[in-house]
């Protein structure tokens, strides 16, 4: 020990020389053992840079001695797993939708299929219970705005709505008060003649007749007289309290006044056909298919 080291009086350890205040910094070194292993971790870097796939460049990055590659080991087991499904996948595609629900070991595939690309593609939309949202279906119940067959259903995920594909759904809401269609008294009229549709509350004062004439003078074209809808024009039923959007009045009045036009995307040029019919069965299998 230096004659000119500092001892701290209480602990008996020599200090750095650097004070703050009064306070002494003490001289105790990190233990040998710790020392080693950080010195040992980076060598263990050094030799993890050059082995593997490590830094980035202009163009690519280093690939490493081995030439590993995560992506690629992936690729590998989505071969090996699309070769074990291989056969199937083709019974599948080649199936008609009806005998695969008829059929225990191809539904089974479908709906295990379905569930897992349901999980990928629709449930950012649709929630992964396939319950919707607001402007989103509930693909559980028994309400369905083009159809709830198996086709009806293969042909929406297909082609989709409103997404400029040539065989997709076109049919959309009207906007009537944007338009100029109706004022805002008629519409705020309508939308308490709707919800009376379903048995909900109206607003003080509502003039019922007059929200039947403007009804029938603006609406029934595309959900019927009975208020019902149209699967083929995507008008939904006005009377089983089932709603898209929401019901209450103001939400109403501003369906009826700026229309709605939600998208559905095409997922026939992303999916393969097996993969659909997959899809197909398995939301109609959720408990709301016709």
């Amino acid at each position: 020990m230096s004659k000119h080291e500092d001892i701290d009086q209480v602990s008996g350890t020599a200090t750095t020389g650097h004070e703050w205040d009064g306070i002494k910094e003490l001289n105790t070194p990190l233990p040998r053992w710790w020392i080693i292993t950080f010195y040992l971790t980076i060598v263990w870097a050094v030799g993890y840079w050059i082995v593997y796939p490590a830094w980035p460049m202009i163009s690519g990055y280093t690939t490493g001695v081995m030439h590993y590659s995560s992506r690629a080991d992936v690729a590998v087991e989505l071969a090996n797993l699309e070769t074990i499904r291989g056969a199937k996948m083709v019974a599948l595609g080649n199936a008609p939708l009806a005998d695969i629900e008829k059929d225990p070991a191809l539904l089974a595939m479908a709906r295990a299929r379905g569930k897992a690309v349901f999980g990928d593609n629709c449930a950012p939309c649709h929630g992964s219970g396939a319950a919707g949202a607001k402007g989103y279906p509930n693909l559980n119940d028994d309400d369905w705005v083009w159809g709830g067959s198996l086709e009806q259903i293969q042909q929406t995920i297909e082609f989709g709505a409103r997404n400029g594909n040539a065989q997709a759904h076109e049919g959309q809401m009207l906007a009537f008060g944007r338009d100029g269609t109706l004022k805002k008294p008629e519409i705020v009229t309508v939308a308490n003649y709707v919800r009376s549709l379903s048995g909900l509350s109206t607003a003080p004062g509502y003039d019922a007749a007059a929200g039947k004439k403007l009804f029938a003078e603006n609406c029934v074209a595309c959900h019927g007289d009975d208020a019902k809808g149209n699967i083929e024009l995507g008008a939904p039923n006005l009377t089983d309290g089932i709603w898209l959007y929401g019901s209450d009045q103001a939400t109403l009045v501003e369906t009826i006044t700026n229309g709605r036009a939600g998208v559905m995307p095409a997922w026939g040029g992303r999916l393969d056909p097996a993969t659909i019919k997959a899809l197909t069965v398995y939301v109609h299998s959720l408990g709301g298919g016709k």
